[in-house]
């Protein structure tokens, strides 16, 4: 196997240089030239290379050590194909081979193997100097812009689960709404020995649980119905570290950093104190031998840089609520995983896998922003965005003030597609005493109120 880039046994046309003459004569000009050429290549922050026809290096940029970790000297004279992704070998060789052959500038692709193992995408332009017998190259590292790729992919896979997700869903609930409400008319109206009243009991407890996983479904496809309200973060956290520490016990402390001057944010208050018990729970989970769950709060500005980089985020002010727990952390293979609904790396029947899912729902929903940050063996870190209240956002509501109760013979306008579900609510309401008018859509629903 050759041991250089560039395969082809083709004669360098490289003169041996004892033999070329120095040149004692470069005009003021040429100096000026050259002093200017060499700034560009100490200070670019694109790599440049100088490599000869075999693929070896002959000049390396200073920038090497911020792009690929290596320092300059390491690499001259050694071949490209040292660092190169074994993967990109053979068309760095081709586009090589186009470059001498047509003289002509190259665009291309290919990746590098970085010091400490990572591989780095890079954008090259290349050029082939028939007088030097060289190739020169200007790489871009491309690293931000893939992740950037890499988030919008993840962004529109979970968009389209989201979805699927939430169509079945929805068809799903209305199912299990049929089902319970005849269940429970049934159990309700019919004459029934005690056996017969606990089967009853059984299948309208396993409906009651399918709904609760629907509605966890909902809630990843943002589909939920909220009741957003101006929140204060410090006083909920405050309030909520109670129950959390009951739900991870004593072998698991809880420290709590509540920022001063915390913002107000709008936000349903019982999902996102569901929201951070779920995220309790897998931390716990994740420290089976004992650790610590840090809460943290703070005010944080997103910039549009930053922003742009996620879909659907949009620039402003936030809270930020992080979650961090000492546990065993998330895999780098599974992180993108983590929010899809369904998937756990716990074992059968330890969890749902649609917790992290409906956090994912809510938050997205609310209109915030949710990341997360896991080494293995050093722990975890969740981290949620919610915006910040405006001065004339939704004031916490006042207790609801009592209603005449109802005499239960009053008349009822009943607006659903769903026949079967219509149906059922028509036989509770009917049971209880009102009167049932029924409507399949809006537009018939008007008709009957204009009556």
């Amino acid at each position: 196997m050759p041991t250089s880039l560039d395969s082809e046994h083709e004669p360098s046309g490289v003169p041996d240089p004892a033999e070329v003459p120095a040149d004692a004569t470069t005009s003021p000009d040429e100096q000026k030239i050259n002093a200017i050429n060499q700034r560009i290549f100490d200070t670019c922050l694109d790599l440049i290379l100088v490599v000869d026809r075999r693929g070896n290096f002959v000049r390396v940029s200073p920038s090497a050590r911020a792009i690929i970790g290596y320092d300059p000297v390491e690499l001259i004279g050694r071949s490209a194909r040292d660092i190169l992704y074994p993967a990109d070998l053979d068309n760095t060789r081709e586009e090589m081979r186009l470059a001498r052959r047509g003289r002509v500038m190259r665009n291309f692709q290919c990746r590098y193997v970085h010091r400490d193992g990572h591989v780095v995408p890079l954008s090259w332009m290349g050029v082939w100097s028939e007088p030097e017998q060289e190739h020169f190259f200007i790489g871009r590292d491309m690293s931000d812009h893939a992740a950037v790729e890499q988030r919008l992919r993840q962004a529109q896979r979970m968009d389209a689960v989201g979805q699927l997700t939430g169509g079945m869903a929805h068809d799903f609930n209305n199912l299990l709404g049929i089902i319970i409400a005849n269940l429970d008319l049934l159990r309700d109206s019919a004459k029934l020995d005690p056996e017969q009243r606990e089967m009853l009991g059984d299948a309208v407890e396993a409906a009651l649980r399918g709904a609760d996983l629907t509605r966890r479904l909902l809630a990843f496809a943002r589909r939920q119905p909220l009741q957003p309200e101006r929140v204060e973060i410090n006083d909920l956290v405050s309030n909520i570290v109670t129950l959390l520490a009951r739900t991870l016990g004593e072998r698991i402390p809880i420290r709590v950093n509540l920022a001063a001057g915390l913002w107000s944010v709008l936000v349903d208050p019982a999902q996102l104190e569901a929201s951070l018990v779920n995220l309790a729970t897998n931390a716990r989970d994740a420290m089976p031998g004992g650790g610590e769950l840090t809460i943290t709060t703070a005010n944080r500005v997103i910039d549009a840089e930053y922003a742009a980089a996620y879909a659907e985020l949009l620039p402003g002010d936030y809270v930020m609520i992080e979650v961090s727990d000492t546990g065993a952390g998330i895999p780098p293979e599974i992180m993108a995983r983590v929010f899809e609904p369904f998937f756990t790396t716990k074992e059968p029947g330890k969890g749902t896998g649609l917790g992290l899912s409906m956090v994912f729902g809510f938050v997205k929903q609310s209109g915030g922003h949710i990341n997360v940050y896991s080494e293995p063996g050093k722990g975890t870190t969740f981290r949620l965005y919610l915006r910040r209240a405006d001065a004339g956002e939704a004031p916490a509501p006042e207790p609801p003030q009592a209603l005449p109760e109802a005499g239960g013979s009053e008349a009822i306008l009943v607006v659903e597609d769903n026949e079967g579900i219509r149906r059922a609510v028509r036989r509770m309401l009917t049971q209880l005493g009102y009167r049932v008018i029924e409507a399949e859509n809006a537009t018939e629903a008007l008709e009957v109120l204009a009556a």
